[in-house]
Parts: structure tokens; C-alpha cells; sequence
């Protein structure tokens, strides 16, 4: 990991920009978020100098009716009591989660705890007026396994909670709670899906062509997708190709893929903008521009 790239305090997103209005000059970054989820990371890119592509690597559905009548059952179950905390794994579930509550005619329930894994989460609830005392969020690791370290979560033997998540999604959260004596309920508020292949792989390719500098990649999901993309070639590519992660579960998928040009950043898309910056900006680059280059050509 390259010195700077990951040490010290992560300034705000916007600040960090400014101070380095030119530092991604001539930078072509991939943004391979939801696009619905792009426009502040693309901005901040912008505004210090690179030009954002957006590719997204997943794109986020509502349910089916079936679910839908599924999830509305669920909620009024939560507004008349009968959970003790509720777990909403992400922004995307807090969005669909309260669009369907405002079809209940009523609010989050006051004193509910709700827990979340991120400050993007924690802002969406806010924002959504859930009263932050009843909100739960590690303070430093934002995942799965720093939620589950909280203290708030180790002696919940006799708790009903109930989980909103999109499909599939990783089961650690509810297994651990479940040891502690917790019952749980997962119910699936949204959908996740891969881009359509042939239209992605084409557009991919013409990407190449014209040169790409970095990707940046939030989900393991979303990485395995690109992969899954790239004939041998694209991949030989992506080896030369800086592969900027908020998280040390998307570089560890990374490195299982054979992939070797990892650069892990701060969580989010503050943290994102200060290894883009921190790495780009520095006189020799961690990965040869040379060698990506060559593979470019090829």
C-alpha cells in the first residue's frame, strides 16, 4: 500500500476536491456504482480536474407485487410492535424500505433502534427523521462484523429482529444474531442485477479503446460482474489498471480473482477521492503506466 494513500483523517469529499482541483487532470476514473448512487462520486471526480465514466455494475430494482404486498405486510407488523430492532443492510434498502412505509400512511416508529453499517446510511435516516439515539452503526469498521463487535448487540437473547435487504446478500448478521439467542426475520425489499451483458461487454471494450486510468469498485458483487465481462484479454488489462476499493472484502475478492493492482481507500466516497487524488498525485504511481499502456494497445 502506497504511503499517504490510507493514513490519517479522510477529509470531507467536497474539501478534498478543492484543495486538489487538478489533481486527476487528464485522469480517466470508471465509476462503477448504481447510477442512481453516481452523481456525487462523478462530481468530485469533476471538480478535481478527471473525467467520470459511468459504468454501472449493478443496478437496483423495486420487487415484484408479490413482495411488495410481502413487505407491506411486514411493515405493519413493525408499526404495531413486533420487533425490537430492525436492520436495514443498506441505502438502498432505507429508500425502499421508507417508500413503502409511506403507503402505510404512518411514520417510523419513534423509539424503534434501527441498525446500519455506514454514514451514508446513517445520514439517509436522518434525514428520513429517525431519531438518532435509536440509530445503531459502528463507529470505525462499516461492515457486518464491526456491527456485530457493537456492545449494544451482544446480549440480545429474546429480541425479534427482522432484516431488509435486497436478495441473496451475505448471512452473517443474522446467523451471529440467531447464536445470541435472537429470533430473525430477513424479508427482500429490493433487487440487484448484473448489466445486460452483450450491451456491457460492447461499451467495455470501446472504454479500452479510448484509455482507462482506474476503476473504482464498491461491491464485490459489482467486481465479479465486470470480471465476468472480460474476455482474456480485458482481464490481462485490468491487471495494469489501478482498482480503487473502499473495502478490505472487495480487495480480498479482488486478489482471489488473480487481480493484483489493489489500491484500498477510506470507506466511502469521501475515501474513494482521497486515494484518487493521494495516488495519482504522487510523482511515481504504484502500478506502471507503461505496462497499461502496452496492454491498452493490445
Amino acid at each position: 500500500r502506497r504511503a499517504g494513500l490510507n493514513t490519517g483523517a479522510c477529509p470531507a469529499m467536497a474539501a478534498c476536491a478543492r484543495a486538489s482541483s487538478q489533481a486527476l487532470s487528464g485522469r480517466r476514473v470508471v465509476v462503477t456504482r448504481p447510477a442512481h448512487q453516481a452523481d456525487a462520486l462523478c462530481a468530485a471526480i469533476t471538480a478535481a480536474g478527471g473525467e467520470a465514466v459511468l459504468f454501472p455494475l449493478l443496478s437496483i430494482r423495486a420487487v415484484n407485487a408479490k413482495d411488495h404486498e410481502h413487505l407491506l405486510s411486514v411493515l405493519h407488523r413493525l408499526l404495531a410492535g413486533e420487533f425490537d430492532l430492525v436492520m436495514l443492510v443498506s441505502p438502498n434498502a432505507i429508500e425502499q424500505t421508507f417508500s413503502a412505509l409511506a403507503q402505510t400512511g404512518q411514520t417510523w416508529p419513534a423509539s424503534l433502534p434501527v441498525a446500519v453499517v455506514g454514514k451514508g446510511s446513517e445520514l439517509a435516516l436522518t434525514a428520513r427523521g429517525v431519531l438518532p439515539e435509536c440509530i445503531i452503526s459502528p463507529g470505525e469498521r462499516f461492515d457486518s462484523e464491526g456491527l456485530l463487535a457493537m456492545p449494544s448487540l451482544q446480549s440480545v437473547r429474546g429480541w425479534r429482529v427482522l432484516i431488509l435487504r435486497g436478495d441473496g446478500g451475505r448471512e452473517l448478521v443474522a446467523t451471529a444474531l440467531r447464536e445470541r439467542g435472537a429470533t430473525v426475520e430477513t424479508v427482500t425489499c429490493y433487487h440487484r442485477d448484473a448489466p445486460d451483458a452483450d450491451a456491457a461487454r460492447l461499451r467495455l471494450q470501446a472504454l479500452w479503446q479510448t484509455g482507462i486510468d482506474a476503476f473504482t469498485l464498491t461491491s464485490s458483487e459489482g467486481l465479479r460482474h465486470l470480471y465476468a465481462l472480460l474476455d482474456d484479454a480485458g482481464r490481462r488489462r485490468l491487471q495494469t489498471t489501478p482498482l480503487f476499493v473502499p473495502h478490505s472484502r472487495i480487495a480480498d475478492e479482488a486478489r482471489h480473482l488473480g487481480l493484483s493492482c489493489i489500491m484500498p481507500t477510506l470507506p466511502g466516497d469521501a475515501g474513494l477521492m482521497s486515494g484518487l487524488i493521494a495516488c495519482f498525485s504522487a510523482a511515481e504511481p504504484p502500478f506502471s503506466e507503461q505496462a497499461a499502456r502496452v496492454s491498452h494497445e493490445h
